[in-house]
């Protein structure tokens, strides 16, 4: 069985389930709040632990000894989690989401450049290829907003998710925090069709970073990876509720799938 058959099997069942409501929904959308906002920063070297993010944003308690920087992205990231939810009537993402995503999560970053193209040239450590000059960002945004118009249901919801994160990032418009606006609009895309957001621990980072890196040559890998952790969070959703999981059967290689 393939990931995208895997995949709608599981959403099948999670459909059944809905609609969410209530303290339901408000438990589902805290739930990904905090392990989402954690796994994000986390990717990009931010100290506070899961416990600590949820204390952060929750109860709005400072953690002592750590960074003032890392409670800001930790506090802001989850405003910028909020405004996702916000976009789900209309089913698309414009340029405008993008700024103020940028600028949610960066304002007390660096006011100056939150929700703001860069202007100056910067470059990826560890990578072999180029991003997108100054000049051109203006440019390649609007062709990835016309994509996403134009292309959005020619792909699995998922495998199109994955893409738009693949394309943002290889355009790196802003001077920092790309990874997690990558995050945030590929969640806001599964979101809007029914999906759960699809989170990265840490423990992956380098799995992650390497198979971006290879998507220039071929997205194949980094799309099932994205596909997978789409897949995980289906299955913790449902372990969550106590909801058996289905019996797949066997793989391709004959091995037992749960």
């Amino acid at each position: 069985m393939s990931h995208l058959e895997k995949l709608d099997l599981y959403q099948t069942i999670i459909n059944e389930l809905r609609p969410f409501e209530g303290e339901m929904l408000k438990q589902i959308k805290e739930f990904y709040r905090i392990g989402l906002t954690w796994t994000s920063n986390a990717l990009e070297g931010n100290s506070l632990t899961m416990s600590e993010t949820k204390v952060l944003i929750e109860d709005g308690l400072t953690v002592g000894g750590r960074p003032l920087r890392d409670m800001f992205e930790a506090v802001d990231h989850a405003k910028a989690y909020d405004y996702m939810f916000t976009l789900l009537g209309n089913k698309e993402i414009a340029e405008k989401d993008i700024l103020y995503l940028h600028k949610l999560f960066y304002h007390n970053i660096d006011e100056e450049f939150a929700g703001t193209y860069r202007d100056i040239p910067v470059f990826i450590t560890g990578s072999n290829y180029p991003v997108t000059k100054v000049e051109d960002i203006q440019s390649e945004i609007e062709d990835l907003c016309r994509w996403m118009n134009k292309e959005r249901r020619k792909y699995h919801p998922v495998e199109f998710a994955a893409l738009l994160h693949k394309k943002f990032v290889f355009i790196h418009p802003f001077k920092d925090g790309n990874g997690r606006v990558a995050r945030l609009l590929m969640n806001t895309a599964l979101i809007q069709d029914g999906y759960l957001p699809a989170l990265i621990p840490p423990i992956l980072r380098i799995d992650y970073i390497s198979l971006l890196e290879k998507a220039h040559e071929d997205d194949r890998p980094f799309i099932n990876f994205i596909l997978e952790r789409e897949l995980e969070s289906q299955k913790d959703f449902l372990r969550l509720l106590q909801i058996p999981l289905p019996k797949l059967g066997k793989d391709n290689n004959g091995m037992k799938i749960k």
